[in-house]
């Protein structure tokens, strides 16, 4: 039987699993370390529905019911701190703690508009050609295009009313860390701020000279985070 804690890790928007490989190594001798594809991402086939965080939950419930795994830590960046926190309320007894980092909270019709505009497939395949051969390689199931047009839409939608709020987090009763980089574009410390003390067992932590992008997030830094937090409980 292996005796350590489960721990899921889920990627953001446009991401996937694999984007993990280095993280997981790092906490690999004190978790057993499960990660996912989301609907529609990586080699995951998209589902017969738009993208949505309540379906995104849905597919950790799922996840773990397919792995037997009665509970387990949850560690979400960006999108996937949208899904932990939205399963740890709809599912509490499955989710123990959560940790999210670099994820979006204070949603607007014109941030919405903002970041959609960096969605558009014509223009990443002739301004970053790298990126699209990226994005191309990486979801392989739906196709690079189609998350593309899911994600605006998605983001669209939670620029109308996003579906995390302050009455959601506030029914949440794990404990919840909400982490973010100091020099993230995308993400205000002031909303990390206001969601932390939403939570009734949140914490806050800010890591310093660190941007949006899981990929310049400082892997051991990140590490150590984690295992502090979750080898809390």
């Amino acid at each position: 039987m292996n005796s350590k804690p489960d721990l899921l890790l889920l990627h953001g928007a446009l991401g996937a699993s694999g984007q993990f490989e280095a993280l997981a190594r790092e906490l690999g001798r004190h978790f057993a370390v499960h990660t996912l594809d989301f609907e529609g991402h990586g080699q995951s086939p998209a589902a017969d529905r738009p993208f949505r965080t309540a379906h995104f939950a849905e597919n950790i419930l799922a996840y773990l019911d397919r792995e037997a795994i009665e509970h387990a830590h949850v560690f979400g960046y960006s999108m996937g701190g949208y899904a932990a926190l939205y399963a740890a309320r709809t599912w509490p007894g499955r989710l123990s703690r959560v940790f999210t980092l670099s994820t979006k909270l204070d949603w607007s019709p014109e941030f919405a508009a903002g970041e959609v505009r960096m969605l558009d497939p014509e223009r990443i395949a002739e301004k970053v050609p790298a990126f699209a051969r990226l994005l191309e390689r990486r979801h392989s199931a739906y196709g690079w295009r189609n998350v593309l047009k899911s994600t605006e839409e998605m983001m669209l939608t939670m620029g109308e009313g996003a579906e995390i709020d302050a009455n959601l987090l506030g029914a949440i009763e794990q404990p919840v860390r909400i982490a973010v980089g100091d020099r993230d574009h995308m993400v205000s410390v002031a909303e990390c701020v206001e969601a932390y003390r939403s939570l009734p067992q949140g914490e806050l932590e800010v890591f310093p000279a660190t941007p949006h992008p899981i990929e310049k997030v400082p892997t051991d830094r990140l590490a150590r985070a984690l295992i502090e937090f979750f080898h809390a409980g």
